[in-house]
């Protein structure tokens, strides 16, 4: 069995960014430009996915499944048009959910969310 490797651990949330377990990586918390608009939120958080996928030298299109939380989820074609945008026709399976997130800024904070599982066997 390969060993459990975590990254990019903050102490202060209690939670690694990326883990990597054998032949797979799973991301959480990915989430970026909270308060702006919810394409900004969703591009900051695939931003903030690619950049984690990066300490371990993959890419967006090494995302196999996704769990995407909405604050509204009637969002999701906006969702859908920046992944059309950024995973280059390699798209992942998802799951879109909504939820009410327990994060500083209430309603006109945080907007988007999501959660990934990537193949990292080259």
């Amino acid at each position: 069995m390969s060993e459990i490797v975590r990254l990019d651990v903050n102490e202060e949330w209690v939670h690694a960014g990326i883990i990597k377990a054998g032949d797979f990586c799973f991301l959480n918390y990915c989430a970026g430009n909270v308060g702006g608009t919810i394409e900004e939120q969703i591009n900051g958080a695939f931003d903030e996915m690619e950049k984690r996928l990066a300490f371990v030298g993959l890419s967006l299109e090494n995302v196999v499944q996704m769990d995407c939380l909405f604050r509204d989820v009637w969002n999701i074609p906006i969702m859908e048009k920046v992944i059309k945008k950024r995973f280059n026709g390699k798209y992942p399976v998802r799951k879109s959910i909504q939820t009410e997130f327990a994060h500083t800024g209430g309603e006109s904070g945080l907007q988007f969310q999501a959660d990934a599982v990537a193949y990292c066997q080259k």
